[in-house]
């Protein structure tokens, strides 16, 4: 991670108070299931809705600064020599991977066990009164098609289409790549201290979550009653599960490409494992990283490239947990995507994830996922609800990152031992 993208990373501690953000979400469901009153609900249905609005008023812009920033660093790390090129490919190809099977994983999970009637009821007439609309859908295979390149780069951001947002910021991001170097980092400067403005504001925002969050809960468990609590309660089970499976397909992944056995793999994880839960970061999990690998046989060169590398942009369990939480939100609310948003959404949270900056959870929790919720066509009103219980899932990120990260590192130092020199 560069010197300057860990300057910028906020600190958990002031920019989002989690467990008071917890303590807000049970206070106010719990209060508007007991004692829900007209006048109450009205002025917290507006106090909820200034602070979604302040949430939603940087998603667009944060999704084109990110994405250029984020991929033409990949880029560069990526023409930085054979080691760096090989990690890069691994990290897109975990991500893509991860993507499709969050997507595909949340629809088996809510379809085999669903949330019960009453509360899936309970909790869309609550949500429809928090946000009625989500931004336009691609409304069909043929449109979907049509809509990926954009005619308007500023009429798709107008209205909301991040595909083609997504489409375009990865075309410009590849573009920087050939033009001068002066140039190229005068214009990913630029928007890189875009993006610093921009998390800037949404740590502001996200310092006044408690209150936020108070309102938000307190509408939907006036309208939700006690359902409220069971379905969030569903949602951390669901997206946990799909964290844990991506995390443990490590192992396959470190006993064939990698070639380590499982003894000494389990081994290795230990120590990185025991930081990552009590950090939550993978950034400070990294010392501990580069000893497992080390230990395991990975060599100083690889080692010292790769696990930087991974710590700074990769993320594999994002691109699955982010991508089944915005499918979660439409099982959630009873809608149902079409193919197209479906594809859209898909692959808005892998392109999202590739060369994704180090950010706490619950900072990347809010920028991740509200692209992939536009692109589904789904409301991200409840996202300011479910951050407020992302510590939960967070710890299953966190170590499945960490995971990763070891388990890439092992494999590309053992596919560059056996590849022809270039």
């Amino acid at each position: 991670m560069s010197a300057r993208a860990a300057k910028r990373a906020p600190s958990k501690g002031p920019s989002f108070r989690a467990y008071y953000a917890l303590a807000a979400l049970l206070v106010g469901l719990g209060l508007g299931a007991i004692a829900g009153s007209q006048q109450v609900v009205s002025v917290a249905s507006f106090v909820g809705a200034l602070w979604l609005n302040a949430l939603k008023m940087t998603v667009i812009p944060l999704v084109v600064t990110l994405l250029v920033v984020g991929i033409a660093k990949s880029s560069e790390a990526a023409a930085a020599g054979r080691i760096a090129a090989r990690s890069v490919l691994w990290m897109v190809i975990i991500c893509t991977s991860s993507a499709i099977f969050g997507a595909i994983m949340v629809m088996v999970l809510t379809k085999l066990f669903p949330l019960a009637r009453e509360t899936a009821q309970g909790l869309q007439t609550a949500l429809a009164g928090v946000e009625q609309t989500a931004s336009g859908p691609l409304p069909g295979i043929a449109d979907f098609f049509k809509g990926v390149i954009p005619d308007n780069i500023f009429a798709s951001a107008a209205n909301g289409d991040v595909l083609p947002l997504v489409v375009f910021s990865v075309l410009f991001a590849l573009a920087l790549g050939y033009i001068s170097a002066p140039g190229r980092k005068s214009i990913v400067g630029l928007f890189e201290a875009i993006a610093d403005a921009l998390l800037v504001i949404i740590n502001w925002v996200l310092w006044v979550a408690p209150l936020g969050v108070l309102a938000l809960a307190y509408t939907v468990g006036s309208a939700a009653g006690g359902s409220a609590f069971a379905g969030l309660g569903h949602y951390v089970v669901v997206i946990s599960v799909i964290g844990i499976v991506v995390t443990l397909a490590c192992y396959p992944m470190a006993m064939i490409w990698a070639r380590i056995g499982p003894a000494q793999y389990s081994r290795g994880l230990v120590a990185p494992t025991a930081v990552a839960i009590s950090t939550r970061s993978s950034l400070a999990s990294l010392p501990a990283m580069l000893t497992s690998v080390k230990s395991m046989g990975a060599r100083d060169e690889v080692a010292d490239v790769t696990l930087p590398i991974a710590v700074a942009l990769f993320r594999a369990t994002g691109p699955a947990m982010n991508t089944a939480v915005a499918f979660y939100v439409a099982h959630w609310i009873g809608f149902e995507p079409s193919i197209a948003q479906m594809i859209a959404a898909t692959a808005v949270g892998a392109v999202m994830s590739y060369g994704a900056v180090s950010l706490p959870g619950e900072v990347s929790f809010i920028s991740s996922i509200a692209p992939i919720a536009l692109a589904l066509g789904v409301p991200i009103a409840p996202l300011a609800l479910l951050v407020a219980v992302e510590m939960i899932p967070d710890i299953f990120r966190t170590v499945g990152n960490v995971w990763h990260d070891i388990t890439v590192t092992m494999i590309v130092d053992r596919r560059t031992r056996t590849a022809p020199a270039s």
